[in-house]
């Protein structure tokens, strides 16, 4: 199975680097990498240039936000499945993606996600949060705790049948995808219940308070996007998880 991994980034010049030494690291052989770049104008793609051997695509170009560009990750790829790793995050080892692969092809499922750590922005050793997920059931995301996307995986043919990120939303497309699939399409997935992906703390979902209720607001529309019910006790239960997920810091 062909695995492909997208990174989206933009303005990424301090980070980007380690980025892509940690995707080549990987132990998989059969991984087409692609970076989707937003016209960055700092040291990005000159960075980037050093690994042209190492990576199936770049595309540099306008785009019209963070799911936009994602949508183009996934339209240009042509692997059987699709992940995304961020510029400024890297996978826990170098067996993540045979472990995913692993999963996909033992368990027979469309999807497949982990646990994620995140990480301060300045001390990549001290432990900000570790958010752990569970097998998926019906009442997942009506109980706040789904699965973190950067350790999502799908199949293209999910993508290509159910439809791409709605790039109306500014927060929650990841969030309302993964609904989409999981809850209202019942694709068949898998846990791996071991931390995956390591992230910097302060990305857009939690940045401040504006963009945490940004992001509930739109958490709330997906339900209703997808003619699902929207839990009465949604947002209480998604902010009690996120809270918990602060002293649970144990890997």
């Amino acid at each position: 199975m062909k695995v492909s991994i997208i990174t989206v980034a933009y303005n990424a010049e301090e980070t980007i680097e380690s980025c892509i030494q940690n995707v080549i690291k990987q132990n998989y052989q059969n991984i087409e990498y692609l970076i989707i770049d937003g016209e960055s104008t700092d040291r990005t793609l000159e960075i980037i240039e050093k690994y042209k051997d190492k990576i199936a695509k770049v595309v540099s170009e306008k785009d019209n936000g963070i799911y936009d560009a994602m949508n183009k990750g996934v339209r240009e790829s042509s692997g059987d499945i699709v992940g995304f790793i961020n510029a400024d995050d890297f996978f826990d080892n170098e067996n993540v993606i045979s472990e995913i692969v692993d999963n996909f092809k033992k368990n027979d499922v469309d999807c497949c996600y982990g646990d994620i750590l995140y990480f301060d922005e300045k001390d990549s050793n001290k432990i900000v949060r570790v958010w752990r997920t569970k097998n998926f059931s019906k009442k997942m995301f009506f109980d706040g705790s789904f699965p973190p996307h950067p350790s999502f995986y799908a199949k293209k043919e999910c993508y290509n049948k159910y439809g791409f990120y709605k790039t109306d939303f500014k927060i929650a497309s990841d969030f309302e995808l993964m609904l989409r699939f999981m809850q209202k399409n019942s694709i068949k997935s898998a846990y791996i219940p071991k931390i995956l992906v390591k992230m910097r703390s302060g990305g857009a979902a939690n940045k401040n308070g504006a963009n945490i209720i940004t992001g509930l607001k739109e958490s709330k529309a997906s339900f209703k996007l997808n003619g699902l019910p929207y839990p009465s006790l949604f947002t209480l239960k998604t902010l009690l998880f996120r809270f918990m997920q602060q002293f649970l810091k144990k890997v």
